[in-house]
């Protein structure tokens, strides 16, 4: 396979998994908020601080309330992880390869591309209209994965396809985990136990994960037990642990991965000497901060040894980590 090519599979669903999941750590935000007791605090503007956007928000100039944070990371174009940014991104990287692919992917990330060109303004005029948007993106994006594992062989081409998804959904995860560290509770223990529970049911709800929680961890949702079941669990497909089983089982079947599986091999090691009980929120803040660094070194691991055969600027792929 053309490493552009593989380059191009790889980024296409990088970031459809990321617009999802920004679409997913929005919604969670905006609940956290609406949970908060008296004498907690919060602000929108630890969402820029997850998602990695501090240098570019000040170098923009991006107000930081909740209007000025939600224009910025749903449809200001010249912010590449923005939503609206990040589908147009993964269409680009589909057109130029569409004969990989069954006929019907590119016709649906087409549909969502139009989609949100269409509702990316209405999802910035209210939380009632930019749930049902953002709802909306996570549900088409969701559609798209099952017809790739449903309609398209699970080849070379597919196991980029699942490398990028499950790199960009183990960072992502992290980061939603990451919103609940920087909520500083009221000092009354019996408003603080109660929504310390009601943020973490949030995040789980954020990751479509409170009903398997449920099943395998226990009815009652505490901090120590939602940390370990998001990022250790082996079964729930979301979780860090899950991912990068899926990382090494893609690596394993395409050439030449021996750094690659590395690194991949070092986060797994790593995230199982992890200690998570009783963790205070700056060390689970470096925690998570570790692993997305791990994560960073699987994806300039794999670039190394499959992208960087080509050197030719590709203009509208917007690549980037």
């Amino acid at each position: 396979m053309l490493s552009r090519v593989a380059e191009n599979l790889y980024w296409m669903t990088r970031y459809l998994e990321r617009a999802e999941n920004t679409a997913r750590l929005i919604n969670s935000t905006t609940q956290v908020l609406l949970d908060l007791p008296r004498g907690a605090s919060f602000g929108w503007d630890v969402l820029i601080s997850v998602v990695g956007m501090d240098a570019l928000v000040k170098e923009r100039g991006v107000k930081l309330d909740e209007a000025g944070i939600m224009r910025f990371l749903i449809l200001d174009e010249d912010n590449p992880s923005s939503i609206v940014a990040s589908i147009h991104y993964a269409r680009e990287n589909t057109r130029t390869f569409r004969e990989v692919l069954p006929m019907e992917i590119w016709e649906r990330i087409n549909r969502l591309y139009l989609y949100i060109r269409e509702n990316a303004q209405r999802a910035t005029q209210g939380r009632g209209e930019r749930y049902a948007v953002l709802h909306s993106v996570i549900e088409q994006r969701q559609s798209i994965v099952g017809l790739l594992m449903g309609s398209m062989s699970h080849d070379i081409a597919y196991q980029f396809l699942k490398l990028g998804r499950n790199l960009e959904r183990a960072d992502m995860t992290t980061r939603i985990v990451d919103v609940n560290s920087a909520v500083l509770l009221p000092t009354d223990e019996a408003l603080a136990v109660p929504a310390m529970e009601r943020l973490w049911m949030s995040t789980l709800n954020a990751l479509s994960a409170y009903q398997m929680y449920r099943r395998h961890v226990g009815v009652r949702v505490r901090q120590q037990d939602v940390v370990r079941f998001l990022l250790k669990d082996p079964h729930y497909p979301r979780t860090v642990h899950h991912c990068l089983d899926e990382i090494e089982s893609c690596l394993s079947v395409l050439p030449n991965h021996s750094e690659a599986m590395k690194a991949a091999r070092q986060a797994w090691r790593r995230l199982d000497r992890m200690q998570l009980e009783g963790l205070p929120p700056l060390v689970l803040h470096q925690y998570l901060d570790q692993i997305q660094a791990d994560l960073g070194e699987i994806h300039a691991a794999v670039a190394k040894q499959y992208f960087h055969l080509h050197h030719a600027p590709v203009a509208a792929s917007g690549q980037n980590q």
